[in-house]
């Protein structure tokens, strides 16, 4: 299983009609979905806390209080189409084929809105950071963290679990995670920051493509500078 985060960018859209019981979580996660998207819609009948949440203006906050007053019920795409930010470009989840298609099936996004989707869950367009706040729950990681564990612990059972989170989305989640964390770093050391998306998703394919066991792949790995170090606790990949 690869925990990896969703994205600012999203692919707007889709078809059908998104329901909080939807997908690989859906049966353990639709009534806290469901209280979400509740909350957040009400949320954006205030447009200075429309504002405050979606963090954008003008146009593109009105698309953003749009699709986020009807994320229930409104047309979805599968995970992996909805989300195009830095770290699902270099993924390139589209041209996955064969074997790493198959283990890609194992990638869970931590959401803001959805708790857990899985690689091919249907996800409706919204706009919402897990470190947001939303009147009547508090702070979506700590509000989510009681449920996320057990979800992730039944649906992970024997299988490793490689984290490839930010802080802010790894809050989200008990601390006590049985996960092989991956940090990227500066050759000085110092967390790489926005400056690792590109290398996180390039890292996220790699392991994909790759037949051997995760410290093996992890330290095959080489991209523009960036390489994989599994010698420590951690898995770590370092900037050139």
């Amino acid at each position: 299983m690869m925990l990896l985060p969703p994205s600012e960018g999203k692919r707007p859209g889709g078809q059908g009609r998104w329901a909080p019981g939807s997908g690989r979580f859906g049966r353990r996660l639709g009534p806290q979905r469901a209280d979400v998207a509740a909350h957040l819609a009400a949320a954006m009948a205030d447009t200075s806390e429309a504002a405050r949440l979606t963090g954008v203006s003008g146009l593109r906050q009105r698309a953003a209080a749009a699709a986020n007053s009807a994320t229930v019920g409104g047309p979805a795409l599968p995970a992996w189409q909805r989300y195009t930010g830095v770290v699902w470009e270099h993924l390139d989840p589209e041209t996955l084929d064969g074997e790493a298609r198959r283990r890609a099936e194992g990638i869970v996004v931590v959401s803001a809105l959805g708790g857990l989707f899985g690689f091919d869950d249907p996800v409706p367009d919204y706009k919402l950071k897990v470190g947001a706040r939303l009147e009547g729950l508090g702070a979506l990681w700590r509000w989510w963290q009681p449920v996320l564990g057990p979800a992730l612990a039944r649906a992970s059972a024997g299988a490793t679990v490689v984290d490839l989170l930010p802080d802010e989305h790894r809050r989200a989640l008990p601390a006590d995670l049985a996960a092989r964390r991956v940090e990227f770093r500066t050759p000085t050391g110092r967390a790489a920051g926005h400056a690792a998306k590109a290398a996180k998703g390039r890292f996220a394919r790699h392991l994909l493509d790759s037949d051997g066991p995760i410290e093996e792949a992890a330290g095959e790995f080489r991209w523009e500078g960036w390489r994989g170090d599994p010698t420590g606790e951690k898995l770590v990949v370092r900037g050139g």
